[in-house]
């Protein structure tokens, strides 16, 4: 627990030019007698690309410290533009307002500051030199980043821990990951072990339905199922045969009528032309050829 505690910061004389001083009204909260003085200190960043150029605009001891609320007015001076890279005079930076105790760090309070010229055609094009006395500085105090260290104060007691406690009684309990291990090692035996019973019942249940299906169907019927062919495909050969038959007599039946056909027109022409005066109806039949 921190025994000073900052309660709010204003910023007084802002947006102001580049060159007035910087103002500050800071106000915090002492929980406890202190024995030395607070140490406040604004530093202005003058690049972001290198700590070389940060400046410590100015610093100041307060104490001693009643306990309770507290108020003071912290004035600082503008930075030096000789530190400062001409190339980033102009555009946003940063300031840092710090509070130590005892040369440790307890807080630290960042804000942005846009630096510009007062009017719009010199930001359009502003000169290659930097006109000091047409530059404007504006903090952007409603968005500042605050930062809290914890830090020993005139107390051991106060002091935050560097180690973590000893722990005698932990030695005595079992690694977790050992632990871990074994039960890890028993579950899959245990998935193993089911695995292997749940494969040896399904194939006991197939040997089952393999043997009802032996029972059923059985020697006798496959000799029946063999019979039934056989004799099916000596039937097909009669019913063949047969019916190969059936069209050989109907063939010869038509070929007699058709015989019969003519033999009747040939006889109907013979009973009226036959010069010797046969019968209609009877065949004449010349010497040296049978009648069939």
């Amino acid at each position: 627990m921190s025994v000073v505690s900052l309660l709010g910061v204003n910023v007084l004389n802002n947006p102001a030019s580049f060159s007035s001083p910087y103002e500050f009204e800071i106000t915090f909260e002492c929980l406890e007698q202190l024995q030395k003085d607070l140490e406040w200190k604004l530093t202005y960043v003058g690049s972001a690309t290198s700590s070389e150029h940060d400046q410590e605009l100015d610093s100041l001891l307060v104490g001693p410290i009643p306990v309770g609320v507290n108020k003071f007015v912290f004035e600082a001076d503008p930075p030096d533009l000789k530190r400062i890279p001409a190339s980033d005079i102009l555009g946003v930076t940063v300031i840092l307002l710090t509070c130590s105790y005892d040369g440790r760090e307890f807080v630290r309070v960042g804000y942005y500051v846009n630096n510009e010229y007062d009017s719009e055609e010199l930001n359009a094009e502003p000169p290659a030199k930097p006109i000091l006395e047409r530059v404007k500085r504006n903090v952007l105090a409603e968005k500042p980043r605050v930062t809290r260290f914890t830090i020993k104060w005139d107390t051991e007691e106060s002091a935050p821990a560097e180690f973590p406690p000893d722990q005698p009684e932990a030695d005595l309990v079992e690694e977790d990951g050992t632990a871990y291990g074994i039960e890890e090692e028993e579950e899959e035996e245990l998935a193993e072990e089911g695995e292997g019973a749940a494969e040896a019942e399904k194939a006991g249940d197939e040997d089952a339905e393999m043997g009802g299906a032996d029972d059923t169907a059985g020697p006798n019927s496959a000799k029946a199922r063999e019979d039934g062919d056989e004799g099916s495909d000596a039937g097909s050969e009669d019913l063949e045969a047969e019916s190969s038959g059936s069209d050989e007599d109907e063939v010869e039946d038509e070929e007699g009528d058709v015989e019969g056909d003519e033999d009747v027109e040939m006889g109907d022409d013979a009973g009226t032309k036959a010069p010797n005066g046969t019968a209609d109806g009877e065949q004449a039949t010349q010497p040296g050829i049978k009648a069939h």
